[in-house]
């Protein structure tokens, strides 16, 4: 159909207009049609501008529900799926010794538990050795003459030596041979918990999929691949430097290696902007939910670095020999615990990888200019990084991009590896429980000399008194001690409270009584159930709680701006906590199976946190736009992470952390979680007036701004021809605009 043929009221009268009666789309009425027409052609335009600002104000709310929904949805199920009850699969193990002694003991680990091992045979003990330290196994034992011993590689994954030492150990036990265990690569103590290379790995993945993200939306000029790739590498040295001076010379994570480390950090955000520049050409807007899904959903699992990949299913093992995210976690892992044995296979998956998208993204554009060589840029979506209009230089836009991911990356590592890769007790609280109170004081004070510091040691009346200290966590464990000579202390934990404190006061107590030769129990009074054997969940669900409140305002914000009066947006967020609630629950529960029960309590808790959240989000969308993510995520995720204990106890961080955590919604959101899961919701209660607060502050907040700085419900137009205004008359006057890259 001809362009004329599109539009009778511009048809002068005469045989075109035959045609048309002809064609039976205009009636046949003689001369009358062309005067009916001119009067029904602004009629129609303005009906046909009315559609499309309908179907616009359509696409723009339901952008600003199904972005935040996918996202949280795919990062809490994702990490939930994979890590909520770590289990050994197919973990690879290498047994050396006697033939007929390697055979039989293989033997029985395969009967023990078909697919928790996946053993295999060597000569020698050398060769076995050789194998966990270059990683290839995860555990080796060697058997001997009444004796078998076992290695492991801690620096390969803390979390992997003691899953394998706990498989291996019974089996080696049970078949009466003395155990003998031995660390073939040790953490280095100035990473003693081996997460500088896990957090490291996340900030350089963050710094490498953020910028080309919001480029794309704020400034498509730059990412034409010309300017793009030099950019990138600039970009990506910056990043590099920023990651080593936090965690060398501030931290001192990372101490020597360092131009090894500087270039592998540079390779890996270099690969990952590559990758994620090739998304944007394929996916437009949508690359960021590929990134994500990719490079931290499926990604952080597979990386091996917070959990072994070998307690996961089969997939991640399969991802980790590809993706880019284990590839540089193993690759620094390589650099700073291995000194640099091992680093290559990972390099080349990063060096292929880069290549491989900039061929593709070279490919693109090349097709995309031969198809289209009038290609226009694609449409500017957010105006201004700040809220306010659209900056008049070039200088102060490009700085806003740049400062955006600076700050989440220097946030990211600094707070989150800050607060974590020293895990010590710091004034962990004890009950000691004695014969009598003076015994106990006693105990006390000679505990408290040679672990000066290190816990806060009280003397209490009974073990029952002890017990309930324990039950309803004022204390982290209690040492009740022996009344009859020779007799066994006991140890009381609380796991479904803190499973890292659980782990660090059974080791340290045992050490202590294996010193003074005096027999040692332990009794966990709260132990955490299959479903959450690694005592994560709760902080996956209050993470989708704290996710889903403030994302909704800052899509919202961009996508729906009309939904940004607060007469408006009190009702739609109040929807949106009731659905985000219920859906995460889902999540958790019947697809996930990490949660069992507790719907109605779990479902009002997070309804009450979510609109909590997005009220205290909506305080900084109001005076930085989307700029707020950067206070909101370092306040609600970077902070609230590590005070929150659901990694790691409280008390194994800086002081500063214990402190916040009595005061941020993100600790709040744990305690409630664990309080309904495993102790009966005893803290409920304060967790919902913590979220109260928060709420009804940051509404109260809300309604100051909004009285001296007016909200703007309309989007602005912005260059390149983007229609999207909200207005009837600019959806006829502004015309449509393809929205391609030009290509280099």
């Amino acid at each position: 159909m001809s362009s004329t043929e599109e539009n009778p009221s511009t048809h002068p009268p005469g045989g075109e207009l035959r045609t048309l009666e002809a064609s039976g789309k205009v009636p046949a009425h003689g001369n009358e049609p062309s005067a009916k027409s001119s009067a029904d052609g602004p009629a129609a335009a303005e009906a046909a501008a009315r559609k499309r600002a309908k179907a616009e104000t359509i696409g723009r709310y339901t952008a600003m529900f199904m972005m935040p929904l996918i996202m949280v949805g795919m990062m809490v199920g994702g990490y939930l799926a994979a890590m909520h009850s770590p289990t050994p699969n197919n973990m690879p193990v290498v047994v050396a010794g006697a033939p007929a002694a390697v055979a039989e003991f293989a033997q029985s680990l395969e009967l023990a538990d078909p697919d928790a091992v996946d053993v295999r045979t060597v000569a020698t003990a050398e060769e076995a050795r050789k194998l966990v330290v270059d990683r290839d196994v995860a555990a080796a034992v060697v058997l001997g003459e009444g004796n078998a011993s076992l290695y492991t590689a801690g620096a390969a994954g803390a979390s992997q030596a003691g899953a394998v030492t706990g498989l291996l150990a019974p089996q080696i036990m049970s078949q009466g041979l003395e155990l003998h265990a031995e660390d073939l690569a040790r953490l280095p103590d100035n990473d003693k918990s081996g997460l500088g290379a896990m957090f490291m790995t996340t900030a350089l993945i963050m710094a490498g999929y953020l910028p080309f993200s919001l480029t794309l939306s704020n400034s498509p000029e730059l990412l034409r691949l010309r300017r793009a790739v030099p950019l990138l590498a600039g970009w990506a040295a910056l990043a590099a430097g920023l990651v080593w001076a936090v965690t060398g010379p501030l931290l001192g994570v990372v101490q020597g290696h360092a131009w090894a480390v500087l270039g592998v950090c540079w390779l890996g955000v270099f690969a990952v902007g590559a990758v994620q520049l090739l998304l944007t050409r394929l996916m437009g807007p949508m690359a960021i939910i590929a990134a994500m899904f990719l490079l931290m959903v499926l990604g952080v699992p597979a990386s091996n670095m917070g959990m072994s990949v070998y307690t996961m299913p089969d997939l991640y093992a399969f991802l980790h020999t590809f993706l880019p995210t284990p590839a540089l976690g193993e690759a620094l892992s390589s650099v700073m615990y291995f000194d640099g044995a091992g680093t290559g296979p990972y390099v080349l998956v990063l060096a292929v990888g880069a290549v491989l998208a900039l061929l593709f993204t070279l490919g693109f554009d090349a097709n995309k200019q031969r198809k289209n060589p009038n290609a226009a840029l694609p449409m500017v979506a957010v105006q201004s990084l700040h809220g306010g209009p659209r900056p008049k230089t070039r200088f102060w836009r490009y700085a806003a991009l740049l400062f955006f991911p600076f700050a989440m990356v220097a946030m990211m590592i600094s707070f989150m590896l800050g607060a974590m890769f020293e895990p010590t007790p710091r004034d962990m609280p004890v009950a000691v429980v004695g014969a009598t109170m003076e015994v106990g004081q006693e105990a006390v004070d000679t505990l408290d000399a040679g672990m000066q510091g290190l816990f806060e040691l009280r003397a209490v009346d009974s073990e029952q008194e002890a017990r309930t200290l324990v039950g309803d966590r004022t204390v982290s464990a209690a040492l009740v001690l022996p009344t009859a000579p020779n007799g066994a202390a006991l140890l009381l934990t609380n796991e479904a409270a803190s499973s890292s404190a659980q782990q660090l006061v059974t080791t340290i107590f045992g050490q202590v009584a294996a010193g003074q030769q005096m027999g040692l129990d332990t009794e966990n009074v709260a132990p955490l159930p299959d479903s959450d054997s690694a005592g994560t969940v709760a902080m996956y669900m209050a993470m989708g709680w704290m996710m889903a409140g403030f994302m909704i305002i800052v899509v919202g914000a961009n996508a729906a701006p009309a939904s940004r009066p607060l007469r408006k947006l009190l009702p739609i967020v109040a929807a949106w906590s009731v659905f985000m609630s219920a859906v995460l629950y889902m999540i958790a529960g019947p697809m996930v199976g990490a949660i069992d029960g507790h719907f109605w309590a779990l479902f009002g808790t997070g309804a009450v946190a979510i609109f909590a959240m997005a009220m205290f989000a909506t305080v900084f969308e109001r005076l930085i736009g989307m700029l707020s993510i950067i206070p909101v995520v370092a306040i609600l995720m970077f902070l609230g992470v590590p005070s929150s204990g659901g990694a790691l106890s409280v008390y194994m961080e800086p002081e500063i952390f214990r402190v916040l955590h009595d005061i941020l919604p993100m600790p709040a959101a744990v305690e409630a979680t664990r309080s309904i899961l495993y102790f009966g919701g005893d803290v409920v209660g304060g967790a919902l007036l913590n979220f109260a607060i928060w709420g009804a502050v940051s509404l109260a907040v809300v309604a100051v701004i909004d009285r001296f700085k007016p909200v703007n419900g309309r989007k602005e137009v912005p260059p390149h021809g983007d229609t999207s205004t909200g207005s009837v008359a600019s959806l006829v006057a502004q015309p449509e605009v393809p929205r391609e890259l030009v290509p280099a």
